[in-house]
């Protein structure tokens, strides 16, 4: 029941819109790079982030993610550059997203800083019907093998930022490929994605921060996502919180600060609509290191 339900829903999404829908992820506010080139080289110092994402765990061909960013403030702080990498599978689709990221920074009165991102790379898909249990040798949907298929991606984003808060726009992909449509035999285009990002740091005491964050997507006829954390920062040690997604699931979160420059986060989310009949929720984790400069004031607001 499980494997027929996921393949429904890969017919329905996957292949009449599969690149209408990035890949997701709940701990966002420690991997924004994936999402907005302007915040390249914000955090003052060199920082890599390797993150992997099991998305409906107990449903056969279920989303698995893995992204890993690396970037850094050149000798001239204003220009930022890094590299974002995003493997993405899900059912008999497999797409590979590699861009580099550029930002240059202007600073502003009261210690604000205004960052303009570019990002460029190539995504590769592919799509391999006979890795489903439901392949049909009569159904064209389901043995339209795409192999290789690479496009190129160019994106921007702002992000306006401080010590304590930040916000940022972006859209990660403007070029919109074309792709077929067996079922309609004709040829439809991506659409784009509008991002839109924020969060604040409230120092509550000497040893703890509330740290509210939110993520918002808009896409041309598909449900606007939106989603909101709320995280604690104990001794600048554990971080405790939940978030929500709207209409989707709510999750939980932790990160611990191993060291001054390591942490790893987790993050649980159980699903609120009916899919959670058929699934174990889905599990995150990340890891990101930061260079400590001598001073070790290293911006905290992701």
């Amino acid at each position: 029941m499980r494997t027929k339900l996921f393949f429904f829903v890969i017919l329905l999404v996957t292949y009449s819109g599969y690149a209408q829908q990035d890949a997701q992820f709940t701990q966002y506010m420690y991997n924004t790079m994936v999402i907005n080139p302007g915040y390249a080289g914000s955090a003052g110092t060199l920082e890599a982030a390797l993150l992997h994402r099991s998305q409906w765990v107990g449903i056969e061909g279920a989303p698995q993610t893995q992204s890993f960013t690396l970037h850094s403030p050149l000798t001239n702080e204003r220009i930022g550059l890094g590299l974002s990498i995003i493997n993405d599978k899900l059912g008999p689709s497999n797409e590979l997203n590699l861009e580099g990221n550029f930002s240059y920074t202007i600073p502003l009165a009261n210690e604000k800083k205004l960052s303009f991102g570019l990002k460029a790379g190539a995504r590769k898909l592919d799509v391999d019907w006979t890795k489903g249990r439901y392949r049909d040798p009569v159904d064209a949907l389901l043995n339209q093998n795409i192999s290789n298929e690479i496009k190129p991606s160019i994106g921007a984003g702002i992000y306006l930022h401080t010590e304590k808060w930040y916000v940022g726009a972006s859209v990660p992909n403007f070029i919109r490929g074309n792709y077929y449509d067996d079922i309609q035999e004709s040829v439809d285009i991506d659409r784009l994605h509008y991002y839109l990002i924020g969060g604040y740091v409230f120092d509550l005491s000497d040893n703890l921060k509330f740290k509210p964050a939110f993520l918002a997507k808009a896409v041309s006829g598909a449900p606007l996502y939106y989603n909101v954390s709320a995280n604690f920062l104990c001794f600048e040690k554990l971080t405790l919180g939940a978030s929500y997604q709207l209409d989707d699931s709510v999750s939980a979160l932790a990160g611990f600060q191993i060291s001054d420059g390591l942490f790893i986060g987790y993050s649980f989310d159980y699903t609120t609509t009916k899919l959670n009949k058929y699934n174990d929720g889905s599990h995150e984790i990340i890891l990101r290191y930061q260079l400590m400069k001598k001073s070790k004031q290293i911006k905290r607001i992701t």
